[in-house]
Order: structure tokens, then sequence, then C-alpha cells
């Protein structure tokens, strides 16, 4: 029979795996007695593991969550995930650097001599977005504001201030703006913090900076959320970011065939479409945000190109050609 010690680590890892376990099905798994387990159950509460007791046919119990947070139990590969997501947590722009750095010395205390050499061989430095700046960090108690009353479907509102700086004349409390929405998800992207939301104003789906807003209180009446067009949250943020009005493809999309071999372009291209035409020739579908943008990364890639449509992305690469050719003489051609 196994040691108290390590039978009551195993007890605490089965109650971990799943919601509800009968007095019988934990003895089965055990391999010892019901009166054991029930033995066991206290142990793990005067420990203080909120454990249930439901009634039914069998009986059964539950590891509930408590108010305080007892000791927690990891196997091997969770303990090395949650120390690499605690490393990388100061890029998040979340504003819990510090207090993911002391809760990574916490964890490394407890771990077994084998986890803790793991860890301290992966050593990860987690490096924000080139656009992130102090002033986008985003204060936790913010984010745990925004994720409730998304939970709760309550309405939100908030101070907004826009991107752009007021005139000097304009006080800075004027430029803000109150804003009423409907929450639906919190979505990182670029290293900043957005809320997806159904703004009641202008009756259209928004997306707002959160280290941009500031919540006001109580939120209002609850709500029934509206159903995202396309139904996935990722979809439609990338189409909104992209420039489309919801979720979608690129705004302006176009196709050249460069003289380049199909591996030397598929790592530079990675949301469009690369096909082999031959050794050193490709045909790529490629997309932008707009005609001169996609022009611009079609000529990064300093290799000769046919241009097979549209005729939007000709007119770009002309506009291109007669702009680069002013730069370069540095006079001004016709347009």
């Amino acid at each position: 029979m196994q040691k108290t010690s390590s039978r009551l680590l195993a007890l605490l890892s089965l109650l971990q795996t799943r919601r509800d376990w009968s007095g019988e099905d934990l003895a089965k798994r055990m391999d010892v007695s019901p009166r054991t387990v029930r033995r066991d159950i206290d142990r793990l509460r005067e420990l203080g593991y909120p454990i249930l007791a439901f009634k039914g046919p069998d009986g059964g119990y539950r590891l509930d969550a408590g108010s305080q947070l007892p000791p927690l139990l990891f196997d091997d590969d969770q303990a090395v995930a949650l120390a690499v997501a605690l490393q990388t947590a100061t890029a998040s722009g979340s504003g819990i650097g510090e207090a993911a750095a002391r809760a990574l010395n916490t964890v490394r205390q407890v771990m077994p001599s084998r986890l803790r050499h793991r860890i301290d061989m992966l050593q990860v430095t987690a490096v924000a977005p080139s656009d992130a700046h102090p002033g986008a960090q985003v204060d936790s108690r913010v984010l745990m504001a925004l994720s409730a009353a998304i939970h709760a479907h309550e309405e939100l509102r908030f101070d907004y201030t826009p991107a752009f700086p007021p005139p000097p004349d304009q006080d800075d409390s004027a430029a803000r703006r109150q804003r009423r929405v409907q929450p639906h998800h919190l979505i990182t992207w670029g290293g900043r913090w957005y809320l997806l939301a159904w703004d009641l104003d202008r009756e259209d789906w928004r997306t707002f900076r959160v280290d941009r807003l500031s919540p006001r209180t109580p939120t209002g009446p609850r709500f029934t959320p509206r159903e995202l067009p396309g139904g996935d949250v990722a979809a439609f943020i990338t189409g909104r970011f992209r420039g489309s009005d919801g979720p979608g493809d690129w705004p302006c999309r176009g196709e050249v065939i460069l003289d380049l071999p199909a591996t030397a372009v598929a790592p530079y291209a990675p949301d469009g479409l690369v096909e082999e035409l031959g050794p050193d020739r490709c045909r790529l579908v490629l997309g932008s945000w707009s005609w001169p943008g996609l022009a611009s990364a079609i000529g990064r890639f300093d290799a000769d190109f046919e241009v097979v449509g549209p005729p939007e992305l000709k007119d770009a690469l002309a506009r291109l050609a007669h702009r680069y050719a002013d730069a370069a003489t540095g006079g001004r051609t016709a347009p």
C-alpha cells in the first residue's frame, strides 16, 4: 500500500482531472477501501483543499474553488509550461511583469530539484513588439473589470481617449468620449489589449484599445450577446485590422509571377499563396491593406516579375516607380 503522503497526492491528482468522482470509483482507482478514501478526503480538507461531498446512489466528491489558494499539484509538463508562461508574461502588456516574476520565484522554490534544474536551463527573454511602450501597459484591474462584464453579459460605460491628441486649446478631459457598449471579447494583438464590443450608439462592432479606456461604475443592464459576423473571433479581428468590414481577406489582393524559386519566397510571404512554376519561378498571390502597400511588398523580393492582375496593382506599381525615380534623381517627374 502507498504511504499516506503519496496516496494523498495521487488522490488530489485524480480529483483535479474531472469534476465529480464517486467514492467507489476513487477507491478502485486508488486500490484502497472506501473508508480509506473518506479518511484521505478529510486529510486533504485539513490541508485547505475545498472538497465537497454530494449525494447520490454511490455518493461522491468534487474539488471546489475555495476562498484561499491551497497548495497546488502539477505534473512535470504543467510545471514547465507554467514557468515559461510566467517568464513571457512581461511582454503581454497587461502590467503583471513584477507579479509574474514573484510567482515564478514562488513556484521554483517548491519544485523538485529535477524540475528546478530544467527551469533554470530554460531562460526565456520576452521581447515586446516594437510598437509597445510604457504608455500601452494595461492595469490588470481594468482587465479583470472588463472580463467580469463580458462574463456577466453586462453593458459597459467607459471614457475613451482618441488615438490622436487634442489641439493645444482643448483640454484633455474634453477629448475623452464616453462610450456605451455590449462587451464581447478581450483580445491581444501586436502586444496590445483590445476590447471587442457592440457599440450601442454607433450600432456597429468596434474594437477599443484597453490602455485608452477607463471603465465607469456601476455596469449597465444585462444583455443577450449578439452573434459575431462569421462566428470566429480571430477571423473577424484579423479582417478588421486588415481593413475589411468584418471577417474576410485583405481589401487589396494581387497576383504576380516572380523570377525566384518558391522556397526563397515562401518564408517571407506567410499570408500569401506561393506556387512553384519551375526551379527559378513561382506564382505569388498576396494581400495588403492598400494597393501601394501591396506593390511595395512585392518589390521587396528584389527580382523581376510579371503582374497577372488586377489593374489596380499595375497602377500602384506605376505610381511607385515615378515616386522612386523622383527620389533617386532628386527631381520630380510627371505623375
